[in-house]
């Protein structure tokens, strides 16, 4: 397979779709030996695009690490969740799970509708036409997570802007380093802040609760992972999603006219959209036998969530349909590394896309699709979303 010249194709779209080579290839092979990225150095590894074996290596620990190697023994980034392996992978999980419960969620619910609608009020307010993502997809996650992490409301603006400003493909480098930093030490400023006055909020609990067993480094490192994922992949979903409904008139008209097709309509766009199109690497750890092929102990593997997504049986279509029972996709991930803020990212779309249709009947793109700006990087998503109404 040819080297791509800018990313590699398993993260690469045309618009809301996959590459069609990659589509090819997830009909013709659920295992490819390939190219994994543009770095010649890097080598070949495995591109694995059936749902089935997606859902086999995701799921197995035993035999496929997700740590990155390092001479230290320790992930690169302490306290991001994807890079551990068990046990450590286990107990820094359990100490975030009881916060993401169902009970938990419920009480989440009122502050994130109104989130929701203060949100929507900006960008009425903003007059038309206006860009979606900067007064509803990047502005409800943001406040979600900071109601969540019980942050100040002083200082929100400024962290939206850090987390903003710190995405790949801003403003450049040298900027997003410099965010990267400054949001790095904001968040150590706020472990110090909790472990002396623990609140009733995420980090407050942990600490309360858990003080004893979790290190400030690795608090740190759990809240800049789930604030800074919460927050970017929410935000790529709630542009991408309004855009796929306009792009789909006659899927949007069906939510509107039934609103209890919302949860449907959620899962559906999940699926759709994979906005993470793949997962984070595997290296194997042992000789592996895996549809008909055999994956070599320190091969490095990559899981394509969007390619075991859009693959359909034969005669079926994988076109947005939000009556579908999208529940069998792999979006979130699979296994140990099931998102762990899912059942968040859920309540977030299911009040967001519902109170858009609600408040604005009428809403349509101001910009030809054409000049609709796409972001390569992970998560997948638009820069901006210029919208009337």
């Amino acid at each position: 397979m040819a080297r791509p010249t800018d990313l590699s194709m398993h993260n690469r779209r045309d618009r809301l779709a996959p590459l069609p080579e990659l589509t090819r290839l997830g009909a013709t092979a659920p295992l490819t030996r390939t190219d994994l990225t543009d770095d010649p150095s890097a080598g070949t590894g495995w591109l694995v695009t059936g749902q089935d074996e997606v859902r086999a290596v995701l799921g197995d620990t035993e035999r496929f690490s997700t740590q990155p190697p390092s001479d230290s023994g320790r992930p690169a980034q302490v306290g991001n969740l994807v890079q551990y392996d068990p046990p450590d992978h286990t107990r820094l999980r359990q100490l975030l799970a009881p916060e993401f419960t169902v009970r938990r969620m419920r009480g989440l619910e009122p502050a994130v509708d109104r989130i929701v609608e203060d949100c929507l009020d900006s960008l009425e307010k903003a007059g038309r036409p206006a860009d979606f993502m900067r007064h509803v997809a990047w502005s409800v996650p943001g406040m979600v997570m900071c109601e969540l992490f019980g942050v100040p409301r002083d200082d929100r603006d400024e962290l939206a802007r850090l987390l903003k400003v710190g995405r790949p493909a801003f403003r450049g480098r040298r900027a997003q380093v410099t965010a990267g930093g400054a949001y790095l030490a904001y968040m150590g400023r706020l472990v110090a802040r909790k472990r002396r006055e623990p609140g009733d909020d995420l980090l407050g609990r942990v600490v309360r609760e858990h003080g004893a067993e979790v290190s400030d480094e690795e608090l740190l490192g759990l809240g800049a992972f789930v604030m800074g994922s919460g927050v970017e992949n929410v935000a790529a979903m709630l542009g991408l999603g309004v855009l796929s409904l306009l792009e789909h008139p006659a899927q949007l008209e069906l939510l509107r006219a039934r609103p209890e097709l919302t949860d449907r309509a959620v899962e559906e766009l999940i699926r759709y959209l994979s906005v993470i199109p793949t997962a984070s690497p595997r290296i194997a750890r042992e000789d592996v036998t895996l549809g008909g092929q055999v994956i070599k102990a320190g091969d490095r593997v990559a899981c394509s969530l969007i390619a075991a997504n859009r693959g359909t049986p034969e005669g079926t279509s994988d076109g947005l349909d939000i009556t579908r029972d999208a529940t069998t996709h792999v979006a979130l991930g699979h296994g140990i590394h099931y998102c762990i803020g899912a059942s968040l990212v859920r309540m977030e779309l299911r009040s967001a896309y519902p109170a858009v249709l609600r408040r604005f009947p009428e809403l349509r793109l101001a910009a030809p699709e054409a000049e609709i700006q796409f972001r390569p990087q992970a998560p997948y998503g638009v820069e901006t979303l210029p919208v009337t109404w």
